[in-house]
């Protein structure tokens, strides 16, 4: 029944502009979506809120399977608008990549073109992200300093060079927290050298695959891509840099200002001490007792 102040029948003109009105708002419910930098929004919106880049870089948090989901799905979203210049990886070392390797290659043979090391990244969680850039044919490229030229980098005095004092100060007391403030003082400045090397290392991986108009996707650690002291220190000036770290912690959790240009949190992962297996002593082998 119509409420008591309508007439018993409604003039004409009121039926077109309810009709329109109606239409309207049913259009507005399906075209709603949330911000781009709202907890639920889709990694696709999220990645082309932050365009044009020419390199963006997702920190990780290793262990949090959630982040490679977003990963892959990020590949997936610049593929698919022709956007991804390349897929560079700290889990690769440089001068291995996937140029050569045909879209329909198997795992296995596109594993081999990268040298990829399993038992340090599990492929089940990095195959998926790595097998999207394969199959929309996009070079996959390592982007980390070589273990074989890691011994060089501790004793090359000008990677100290590479960083304002403040910042090189800041990345020595980060390489003492990242090994559980267990390494000799005499060990900072050499393991400094290579974290800085690593970082160098990528940001030239990234400056090879440039390509205007298209964007390089770097995925590393959370502690590669800060701006303050990683990858982007290492860029030229006249390449466009967004970084962005996945965080599996609490919405709690304190994030830097400055550190990154966006923090997406993801749901935290049970709490774990990563030092404390270090720091365990180590029980003394039982003495074999001569056989009387």
């Amino acid at each position: 029944m119509p409420p008591s102040h309508w007439p018993a029948r409604a003039p004409r003109f009121l039926f077109p502009l309810l009709a329109v009105a109606a239409a309207a708002a049913i259009a507005g419910c399906g075209v709603f979506q949330p911000s781009a930098d709202a907890p639920n929004a889709p990694i696709a919106r999220r990645i082309a809120a932050l365009q044009p880049v020419d390199a963006l870089l997702l920190g990780e948090q290793h262990d949090a399977p959630e982040h490679h989901v977003i990963e892959r799905e990020a590949v997936e979203a610049l593929a698919t608008r022709g956007q991804l210049a390349a897929l560079a990886l700290e889990m690769a070392e440089e001068g291995r990549g996937t140029a050569h390797v045909a879209p329909t290659a198997t795992e296995a043979q596109v594993q081999a073109a990268l040298d990829w090391s399993d038992k340090a990244w599990p492929w089940a969680s990095y195959g998926p992200a790595v097998m999207a850039a394969v199959r929309a044919g996009v070079p996959v490229i390592g982007a980390n300093l070589p273990r074989a030229r890691m011994k060089d980098a501790m004793a090359d005095v000008s990677l100290d060079a590479q960083l304002s004092g403040e910042a090189y100060t800041a990345q020595q007391e980060a390489v003492r927290e990242g090994h559980c403030r267990m390494l000799p003082e005499s060990q900072i400045l050499p393991m400094t050298r290579i974290q800085v090397g690593r970082d160098r290392a990528m940001a030239q991986a990234i400056v090879k695959a440039r390509k205007p108009g298209q964007t390089v996707l770097l995925i590393a650690g959370a502690g590669h891509v800060v701006r303050t002291l990683g990858v982007p220190q290492h860029l030229p000036d006249d390449i466009k840099v967004a970084t962005v770290r996945l965080m599996a912690a609490p919405a709690t959790a304190e994030v830097v200002p400055g550190e990154y240009d966006k923090t997406w949190r993801t749901p935290p992962l049970p709490e774990k001490d990563y030092c404390a297996e270090l720091k365990r002593p180590v029980k003394a082998q039982p003495t074999a007792q001569p056989k009387s």
